[in-house]
């Protein structure tokens, strides 16, 4: 495992007034944003190959985005984007096999045939685990996302050789561990609910995570991550929402 990593001077967001960092200027550039789960996860793969050197945190505020991020640097408007050797390149997902391909660190995904076919599985599955839980939210919470979570328990079963989901730390724990961290804050404000009850892998692995700098570094506020989410969505439940 990657030596833990010093803790970093985060740069201010950038909002609509600031003015745009010189592009393709040979600095390798993340473009972020500090409370997204998509760009956390290529976050903690620069953080975990050991890149913070290498690759500079050029972050934005999405509510008041810079107009040159859309006209200049990403035409699809999102983040992450990551600018490399005079290209653009977005998407989560492959943000992080590039970054692993393409730096110097310990490589994320194992070469053993067994771990990398259940890593496909698993890497393929992440979409609807998202679709399953976000869609939870405006309906029952618990009695639809809870078996969505009941697969991520057995998943953890498969390899006794760690408590992650390929055994060992992979892409794949960093594929999920954004949406599982912000999700077990949500449910458990929201509908009062505990997805590591009755799932002691799933509780172990949440534990081990925890104790990973690459991934500590770059958890949310707990606070605005409710605050931000009893706003996105839409319920149909007459009981209050804690704040």
């Amino acid at each position: 495992m990657a030596s833990p990593a010093a803790v970093e001077n985060l740069p201010p967001p950038l909002n609509s007034s600031a003015e745009q960092p010189p592009l393709f200027d040979g600095t390798t550039k993340l473009y972020t944003c500090y409370t997204c789960p998509f760009a956390q996860r290529v976050w903690i793969t620069r953080n975990y190959k050991g890149l913070q050197d290498k690759i500079k945190l050029v972050p934005l505020n999405l509510q008041d985005r810079p107009a040159w991020y859309k006209e200049k640097v990403y035409p699809m408007n999102k983040v992450p984007a990551l600018e490399h050797n005079g290209k653009i390149i977005g998407e989560s997902l492959d943000l992080v096999k590039y970054v692993d391909s393409n730096f110097e660190g310990p490589s994320l995904f194992p070469e053993d045939p067994e771990k990398k076919k259940f890593g496909k599985e698993l890497w393929s599955y992440v979409d609807e685990f998202i679709k399953i839980v976000f869609t939870s939210f405006k309906g029952e919470g618990p009695k639809e996302c809870g078996p969505a979570f009941d697969h991520l328990e057995s998943a953890l079963g498969k390899f006794e050789d760690g408590p992650f989901f390929l055994g060992q730390f992979s892409g794949v724990d960093i594929a999920y561990i954004p949406f599982v961290e912000r999700f077990q804050i949500f449910l458990s404000e929201a509908f009062k609910y505990d997805i590591t009850a009755g799932r002691p892998k799933l509780a172990a692995w949440i534990e081990e995570m925890n104790k990973i700098d690459a991934y500590k570094q770059t958890k949310t506020d707990p606070k605005e991550l409710v605050e931000f989410y009893n706003k996105r969505f839409t319920w149909s439940r007459s009981q209050s929402i804690g704040p």
